[in-house]
């Protein structure tokens, strides 16, 4: 089993910052990619980052040159730094890890972006 605590999220102004964090623990020796996802209220939860285990990314078209996911493999822990954020990147954002056979979701963090 593997627990997903995710936290940093908050209110920020258009074209601030913010980092997000997400804490892994139980089986953690399994984990392969690490995620974020991120749904806004009426739209599907969509892909935003990845970072596989040999510290490969891949973005969202829509946050390229802005976020910045990584991992500490020694914290267990996966980030999101998000730059010159948009009113559009508002969402609560979920980290997601995959193992071998399952995935894994935390409970989400809010993200509010204002003009």
């Amino acid at each position: 089993q593997v627990q997903l605590v995710e936290s940093g999220g908050g209110l920020v102004q258009a074209g601030g910052s913010l980092r997000l964090s997400c804490v892994v623990s139980g089986s953690t020796s399994r984990i392969n990619d690490m995620r974020w996802y991120r749904q806004a209220p009426g739209k599907q939860r969509d892909l935003v980052a990845l970072i596989n285990s040999g510290g490969s990314t891949i973005y969202a078209d829509s946050v390229k040159g802005r976020f910045t996911i990584s991992r500490d493999n020694a914290k267990n822990t996966v980030y999101l730094q998000m730059n010159s954020l948009k009113p559009e990147d508002a969402a609560v954002y979920f980290c997601n890890v995959h193992t071998t056979l399952y995935q894994y979701w935390g409970q989400g963090t809010q993200v509010t972006v204002s003009l």
